[in-house]
């Protein structure tokens, strides 16, 4: 009797899943498509991947076609975007992770009308849209650069903290989900344990990963290099995590659905794939799980590569074809996403009638329009360190401009973007209210976030650490460079005047390095990145001016530790004087016919400046270039820069860095003050002493080389 009831309640209990299971189905409009039809459409993807990494004689074929089952049910049943809008504020927006499975990614945008069979064809070749690793392109459904493993993931924890501050703003109404597809490369590089501790930390629950669990790498099986149970890490980490056959398009399905209807965690879907799924031998042996197929053509990795198109229904002679099926299929995705569309749509509309302010508002932020901002009214205390000008600046911001979101690595009562938090809140589980990021102590995970918060749009983002650590952040300054995205670094204690807390924490080189990036041009021709080292309060000021204005590439702000004297004012206003950085570099003192030209940014324009009376008593005229951007003033025209910096005049540069940090301003004759070795443990005035870095110092420096 027991065991009777017992089943009786199992049958009902089933009955009962099944029959939610369906109403949900039913009154979110998600389609139950054929089973069959799905995986038509999968092999199809599949064929499209090989024949382009084939014909391109270079790729990575494996990865792709383990990972067709889930991108062919997300896009043909769950992703809601406007085909005829790309850019459409609200659209879902899908983050890929490995870069090096763009074919997978080509494949089904093709299917979706985003690129042509022509398109797919020229994978991989110069001034193709289908470059081997995606480049960002809304246009044609590319929401985010990828390749290094780990950004990409960690960008769309940025974008789905962009929306989640958007619903706080606007509503509920403009609520959409944010999908990243991951690897287990991207498992394991370092930076998916940042970005899956804070996405579980603010229970970012429009946030859907799909874990392409293949257990394959390039060059060996990841049971090789691991062994954790990364499902229990991210539930630690509270996620909801959902662990199913990635192979199974009825698994995914039902796996999409849990993770859209979860309210209070980002969801981690662990779908067991198969590398190089479809591979089979001349033979027509099955070839799959193998990692000789993730990183070249099937041709070249014991599979047949005719036989897999053949294996897969495709045409050898003619594999880059949308099946029949599977064109059907995204025809009708087609159809149902234009009624999606239009009921969003006007529910926005509706929206933006009953709040004409607010609406206009949210235009502004899409826009990129900033409120008209007046810098030269942000008072300072006299001779303080930039660090603090720019905390004043920060404030300012905090108060003006609505759609900026700042973050710290730990350190925001140092790097003094507590300004900006005391005057907004920091974001919490649940609550995007605020306007401040509590990174932790992860400075490449904020770095990457901040690029994924600028890539949903309708944001300004900054976020600041130590100069030093600037090195932790590379590889996502890097790929802001590459996109092209307005992120503003606050990088203080600048140089070795860090003082006390010795070389570990003393940078020497990092200027030159990112300097480097100063010079490197971007697709747009332009810098690929703004730095900015201003030299007193003034120019700060100036520096989040030109920042704030910039909307093409990151801007670095290399902001002082230690107090630093205001310069002299040739004029009623330092602040107008320092305007004049909007060129690069200025000339901040002249005597009349100079002997020499001293350069220097920073702190150590003041120390130039102190050096200038024992220079006058030994005969020695001297004209003062200030010169926060180096890049800037490269790109004034060649008059301008004459004026500053005259042809056949010597030039002395003095830096706390690298002396090539300076050379492109020196030249081959003169001569650059710096440092070719590590920094040492002692108070900064100390420092100053022992390494020469004093006017008394700099002045005996300069007569020597004037008097060569």
């Amino acid at each position: 009797m027991l065991l009777h009831s017992l089943c009786l309640f199992v049958n009902f209990w089933r009955f009962l899943c099944l029959y939610t299971h369906e109403l949900y189905y039913f009154c979110k409009k998600i389609p139950m498509n054929d089973t069959n039809l799905l995986n038509k459409s999968a092999d199809n993807i599949r064929v499209l991947t090989a024949a382009m990494v084939e014909k391109a004689k270079s790729g990575h074929p494996g990865g792709a076609m383990g990972g067709a089952d889930f991108i062919n049910v997300l896009y043909s049943e769950f992703l809601v975007y406007d085909p005829a809008d790309p850019k459409w504020i609200n659209r879902d927006r899908f983050f890929l992770d490995p870069g090096h499975m763009s074919p997978m990614l080509y494949s089904v945008l093709a299917m979706s009308g985003f690129y042509t069979m022509d398109d797919l064809k020229s994978f991989r070749q110069w001034g193709s849209i289908t470059p081997g690793h995606p480049e960002v392109d809304v246009m044609h459904g590319i929401e985010n650069t990828s390749g290094p493993l780990g950004q990409g993931h960690t960008m769309a924890v940025g974008a789905a903290i962009a929306e989640r501050f958007m619903a706080a703003r606007f509503g509920e109404w403009c609520s959409h989900k944010i999908y990243a597809f991951i690897s287990d490369g991207g498992i394991q590089e370092e930076i998916s344990q940042g970005a899956g501790r804070l996405a579980g930390f603010l229970g970012l629950h429009n946030l859907i990963m799909f874990y392409d669990s293949n257990d394959v790498q390039l060059s060996t099986d990841t049971d090789a290099v691991t062994d954790e149970d990364t499902a229990a890490k991210y539930r630690s980490w509270n996620w909801n995590v959902v662990e199913i056959d990635g192979t199974d398009p009825v698994a995914i399905r039902d796996a999409l659905a849990l993770a859209n209807r979860e309210t209070e965690r980002p969801t981690l879907i662990i779908g067991k794939t198969i590398m190089g799924r479809g591979c089979v031998t001349v033979t027509g042996e099955k070839f799959e799980g193998k990692y000789s197929t993730h990183g070249q053509p099937l041709s070249k990795s014991g599979a047949s590569y005719e036989k897999t198109i053949e294996n897969l229904g495709g045409n050898v002679e003619n594999p880059f074809v949308i099946f029949p099926e599977t064109a059907g299929l995204y025809a009708r995705r087609a159809e149902e996403l234009k009624a999606i569309v239009a009921e969003r749509k006007s529910a926005q509309a509706a929206w933006e009638k009953e709040n004409p302010e607010l609406a206009r508002e949210l235009h502004d932020f899409y826009a990129g329009k900033l409120p008209a901002l007046d810098f030269s009214s942000i008072e300072y205390k006299p001779n303080v360190a930039t660090r603090t000008a720019s905390a004043n600046v920060l404030a300012y911001l905090a108060e003006r401009v609505k759609n900026m979101v700042v973050s710290s690595a730990d350190l925001a009562n140092s790097d003094k973007t507590e300004a900006f938090l005391k005057k907004t809140g920091a974001f919490a589980k649940g609550d995007f209210h605020g306007a401040f990021l509590h990174a932790g102590v992860a400075e490449l995970t904020m770095a990457a976030i901040m690029n994924g918060i600028l890539l949903h749009g309708g944001m300004q983002t900054a976020c600041g650490t130590f100069f030093v650590f600037s090195d932790y952040m590379k590889p996502a300054v890097r790929m802001a460079a590459l996109m092209e995205l307005p992120v503003k670094y606050v990088w203080t204690h600048d140089a070795f005047r860090v003082g006390e807390d010795g070389p570990t924490h003393e940078p020497v080189e990092q200027e030159a390095q990112i300097r480097l990036m100063e010079q490197l041009k971007n697709h747009s021709g332009k810098n690929s990145v703004l730095v900015l080292r201003p030299a007193d309060s003034a120019e700060t000021l100036v520096s989040w001016k030109l920042a704030m204005e910039n909307k093409d590439t990151p801007t670095a702000l290399i902001l002082s530790r230690q107090d630093v004297p205001d310069l002299p004012s040739a004029s009623d206003s330092r602040y107008n004087d320092a305007l004049q950085a909007e060129k690069g570099a200025y000339i901040l003192m002249k005597d009349e016919t100079p002997d020499v030209v001293l350069v220097a940014n920073g702190s150590e324009v003041s120390t130039l400046v102190g050096a200038v009376n024992i220079l006058h008593d030994k005969g020695v005229r001297v004209q003062i270039v200030s010169a926060p951007s180096i890049g800037l003033f490269l790109e004034q025209p060649l008059s301008y820069r004459n004026v500053v910096i005259p042809p056949g005049l010597p030039v002395f540069g003095l830096t706390a860095g690298l002396p090539s940090t300076l050379f492109p301003l020196v030249g081959s004759e003169g001569k650059v003050y710096g440092l070719d070795h590590f920094g040492y443990s002692a108070p900064y005035k100390v420092l100053d002493e022992k390494l020469g870095f004093t006017s008394d110092n700099i002045a005996r420096e300069i007569i020597e080389f004037v008097e060569k």
